[in-house]
């Protein structure tokens, strides 16, 4: 799937070097800096609660997005449904991100953790699902560079593939 770019607003999206370099400089200046991950396919209202929440944790987000292998070999061949640029330049869209870094590795641990230790925030935010903090994956990383985690709250039940799951099944009566 191609899409043509010309009018995408892509200045947010950074790599991982560039959005060490500006981390370094907000923090610098005394900015709270906040991150959060995931795939973001399919961009519903679920990731807009956590993302706002996120935001509100702090004055910079970074939302850091799982590659397109990453997110095939987490969740199968038909998956992800937008390639990585565009569903970084739908993250970039958004007033609450203020950058996106599309951050290499595996599915699980290696984007997020490459993130922390990237952007070294203040506070890493997970969706509910993930429980607290001191139980994340990445929680021996955050306890070393000194991050905080925040769990959102849930307020809807939403995710992508409940609906892409609702799609194929209401697709195929």
């Amino acid at each position: 799937m191609t899409f043509d770019s010309t009018n995408w607003r892509t200045e947010k999206i950074i790599d991982p070097d560039e959005a060490s370099a500006v981390a370094e400089r907000l923090r610098a200046e005394g900015k709270r800096l906040v991150t959060t991950n995931g795939s973001f396919d399919l961009l519903h209202a679920g990731h807009l609660d956590q993302l706002e929440e996120a935001k509100a944790q702090g004055d910079f987000l970074f939302v850091g997005i799982n590659t397109d292998s990453a997110v095939t070999a987490a969740k199968g061949s038909s998956r992800p449904l937008l390639p990585e640029q565009a569903r970084a330049a739908m993250l970039a869209a958004l007033t609450c991100v203020d950058f996106v870094v599309i951050m290499p590795g595996s599915y699980a641990e290696e984007p997020m953790r490459s993130l922390l230790e990237t952007v070294r925030p203040q506070v890493h935010v997970n969706g509910p699902d993930y429980g607290k903090p001191e139980t994340w994956t990445e929680w021996p990383v955050m306890e070393r560079i000194g991050t905080s985690g925040h769990t959102i709250r849930r307020r809807n039940d939403i995710s992508t593939s409940a609906l892409v799951e609702r799609i194929r099944s209401e697709g195929n009566p």
